[in-house]
């Protein structure tokens, strides 16, 4: 099972999130609410993989991407947006992101797509 940085401004998605993970197994080491905070986790903690919420203040999500990339350039990030906003994903996979989970979350994608960006890293 993973170790697990969960970074989403919105408490009530970082506790959603946090609540599938933990249920399948998964370790959640840390929550962040902006990029900022998820850059300096990643450091600190090194977890196995990041969600991260692209809308964010103090540093969305595609910025807290590309510095993490830039501290290890295997980190696996899964992007987590609302329905319609394919653009941003499609820019957060170019910066180095795997893969993506849409909001409203269902557990069984959310654990699916964890499963797959987990598996391509191996």
């Amino acid at each position: 099972m993973a170790r697990i940085l969960v970074t989403d401004d919105a408490n009530f998605m970082r506790v959603t999130l946090s609540n599938i993970l933990q249920r399948e197994g998964h370790e959640v080491v840390g929550q962040a609410e902006n990029g900022q905070e998820a850059v300096h986790l990643y450091q600190t903690l090194k977890p196995d993989l990041v969600t991260m919420d692209i809308t964010m203040p103090i540093m969305n999500g595609i910025d807290a991407i590309q510095e993490i990339i830039k501290i290890d350039a295997n980190a696996i990030i899964v992007v987590c947006s609302a329905m319609g906003q394919q653009k941003v994903v499609v820019e957060a996979i170019e910066f180095g992101a795997t893969d993506f989970i849409v909001k409203p979350f269902d557990p069984s994608r959310v654990l699916e797509t964890i499963g797959r960006a987990l598996m391509r890293a191996q």
